[in-house]
């Protein structure tokens, strides 16, 4: 009875690992989620148990992505009033997250949800990101589907 029991979770715990590889491999995966919820919850602690602390982002409201992750970029908090307009620079949203990595972790993974509201050009840059940063993987919720499925990310955006 044990054995059956276990015999259940048995293909998660391996496409699971799949996931990971395939993350390792191609670098920037496009997620097609259910819409329900839940299950994405278990990739991320499939990448978190490899070697990738997760970075949550939600694509909505980002700006300039290259900027946004990768260079320094000006922020203004909210005007109030009659006080004076100021602009603070934040440095880069990567560097920042690598350069205060465990020692185990292998890299750290970008984990986007809302994505179809990226254009093609921010998709594109994306999907570019691990091959400037090897140590950097992404991953971004493109769409909703049955079942929870990836594709490298150039693919979806061929499609």
């Amino acid at each position: 009875m044990e054995t059956s029991k276990n015999l259940r979770f048995m293909p998660l715990l391996i496409t699971g690992n799949k996931f990971v590889r395939d993350l390792e491999n191609v670098g920037a995966l496009g997620l097609y989620v259910p819409l329900e919820g839940g299950f994405e919850g278990r990739y991320q602690r499939r990448l978190r148990g490899a070697g990738y602390p997760t970075l949550h982002l939600s694509a909505a409201g980002l700006g300039d992505l290259p900027a946004y992750l990768t260079g320094v970029h000006g922020v203004r908090p909210h005007h109030i009033g009659k006080s004076e307009i100021r602009t603070y620079f934040v440095p880069p949203i990567i560097d920042s997250y690598l350069a205060n990595l465990p020692a185990k972790a292998k890299g750290l993974a970008l984990w986007f949800i809302n994505g179809g509201r990226l254009s093609r050009q921010e998709l594109e840059f994306l999907a570019l990101l691990p091959t400037l940063e090897p140590r950097v993987k992404v991953a971004i919720e493109l769409g909703g589907d049955r079942t929870f499925r990836w594709q490298p990310l150039k693919d979806s955006l061929s499609g």
